[in-house]
């Protein structure tokens, strides 16, 4: 990693963007990134899209203790109907770095990965969300509201916190949490969060639903219609 590219991951800065031209042509269906032999990430890129159409790119964290195919699970049924190209990096540790105190090495892996996916696949960049849920959550919001410029949207299932370390842009937010959360209790989380962010400014959409720390199936695929409606 060069200077450069260790201070951009320090501030939480992601540096890859999307190219007009892509010069290759990514393999379709799930397969792992190959970037690291320990913790790597999944790509899931749909088999019916057109070679050259610009694809929505949806960026999916897992919470701790996870990995990249629990993070695209509750996504995978959505992805090859609506065209979906799904990108899951895995953390360096457990959770991931800001958790447990600063940005870096997770912000240069994920950098690393959109690099990847950027020269093998037309991407929207009108479309480039970031997902998490759980600790993943509370990294898509610090690390999307930060990178303003690129993600356009965020989907946040049960985030605990926000931290950005500066924030550029105003990308869409759909927060949605249970009400009966135990690991991350809505009424010292989502309940904070969701009003913190919209006195800042964002566009938020905020859905509750009766249930625990979890992803209800159904309440993803309502998140990725509200992604469709915004056009």
């Amino acid at each position: 990693m060069t200077e450069r590219e260790r201070r951009a991951a320090a501030e939480g800065r992601l540096t890859a963007r999307p190219l007009s031209d892509p010069p290759e042509t990514g393999a379709r269906g799930l397969h792992p990134l190959g970037l690291s032999e320990r913790r790597d990430g999944l790509l899931y890129a749909p088999a019916t899209a057109h070679p050259a159409q610009p694809l929505p790119l949806i960026v999916a964290l897992h919470g701790a203790g996870g990995d990249a195919l629990g993070a695209l699970a509750p996504l995978l049924p959505h992805a090859e109907a609506r065209g979906l190209l799904l990108l899951a990096p895995e953390s360096g540790a457990a959770t991931w770095d800001l958790i447990e105190g600063v940005y870096g090495p997770d912000v240069a892996f994920i950098d690393r990965a959109l690099a990847q996916v950027f020269g093998r696949y037309p991407v929207d960049a009108r479309r480039v969300v970031l997902e998490g849920f759980s600790d993943g959550a509370s990294y898509a919001l610090s690390l999307g509201l930060g990178n303003g410029d690129l993600f356009t949207h965020v989907l946040a299932f049960a985030p605990g916190f926000i931290a950005p370390a500066a924030t550029l842009g105003l990308p869409r937010v759909f927060v949605m949490h249970g009400t009966g959360d135990r690991v991350l209790p809505i009424d010292r989380c989502s309940r904070v969060i969701v009003p913190q962010l919209r006195r800042s400014g964002y566009g938020v959409e905020y859905l509750e639903f009766e249930g625990g720390h979890t992803v209800p199936g159904e309440l993803v695929g309502r998140a990725l219609g509200w992604l469709d409606d915004l056009g």
